[in-house]
């Protein structure tokens, strides 16, 4: 692991460790793995099996959760901003800002001159990173953002579901029955997934598309994700940084959209480490 990964790795280590409003596995939720998915369905029922919606009453997850309806799915489809939606925006923000997770990686990118100092100033950068919209391939307005793909999801055409990293995301729309789960993905290469682990590839439908393979976070808070995969943006040029942290060794894929947004981003298990 080259030094910048494992300075990188250290600070992902204290997120984790002070990632207070993470949600326990077999305890706060449990999941049902099923089969692999490959062409015939490797499931049969849903992949959340239960989840203590009493966290979904902190603050950082109902400000989340507020944001998830303000977008169209379709890229090609201009987005519009009303007022409301932006103050949804800045409150999501605000309520992120507050957490010691996002305190420490806003103190961490001030170190490394990546970000401003003051918080008015950073909540700005973020917003910037995150919530301004850009045109994505194929669209000549501006469709999408940063926010929009990793956390919400977007469809391509008829039949392609794109981005959809997020887990809560995941559990409302399985609930509103959105979300058709068929299965864990795995390769050659890839550890077998655990049922109380943070970290899964998996196949679904949503709508119409189908997402081939996704790869989340289950379980851990908005704020962390968030704190994460800007560090990830901030830090490193590369598209895919390894990172070790708890009991994972991960690649963080992170794209970049013109330098200026993230285009997407997301976990992708690389081995369980013995600890």
């Amino acid at each position: 692991m080259i030094e910048g990964d494992r300075e990188l790795s250290a600070m992902i280590q204290e997120l984790w460790d002070n990632d207070i409003n993470r949600l326990r596995p077999g305890i706060d939720y449990r999941i049902s793995l099923q089969g692999k998915a490959d062409d015939s369905d490797g499931a049969g029922l849903p992949l959340f099996t239960f989840v203590d919606e009493k966290n979904f009453k902190k603050e950082t997850f109902l400000a989340f959760i507020s944001l998830l309806d303000n977008y169209e799915s379709d890229t090609g489809e201009p987005e519009i901003v009303t007022p409301e939606e932006e103050l949804e925006n800045h409150k999501f923000l605000d309520s992120i800002i507050k957490t010691l997770t996002m305190k420490m990686a806003h103190r961490y990118l001030v170190r490394k001159h990546l970000s401003p100092e003051d918080t008015a100033d950073f909540k700005k950068q973020l917003y910037h990173i995150w919530f301004e919209l850009y045109a994505r391939r194929g669209s000549s307005k501006p469709d999408s953002s940063g926010f929009k793909h990793v956390f919400v999801g977007e469809t391509r055409g008829d039949h392609t579901v794109i981005g959809f990293h997020n887990w809560i995301q995941l559990y409302l729309q399985e609930k509103l029955g959105h979300i058709g789960y068929k299965g864990y993905s795995v390769n050659a290469k890839s550890p077998q997934p655990d049922e109380n682990k943070h970290i899964l590839a998996l196949q679904f439908s949503w709508k119409n598309g189908i997402k081939p393979k996704g790869s989340i976070f289950i379980g851990v808070s908005p704020e962390f994700e968030f704190a994460l995969y800007t560090l990830c943006f901030l830090t490193s040029p590369n598209e895919r940084v390894k990172v070790s942290f708890s009991v994972y060794e991960a690649e963080i894929v992170c794209h970049h959209y013109n330098q200026k947004h993230i285009g997407t981003t997301y976990p992708v298990l690389v081995k369980y480490l013995n600890v």
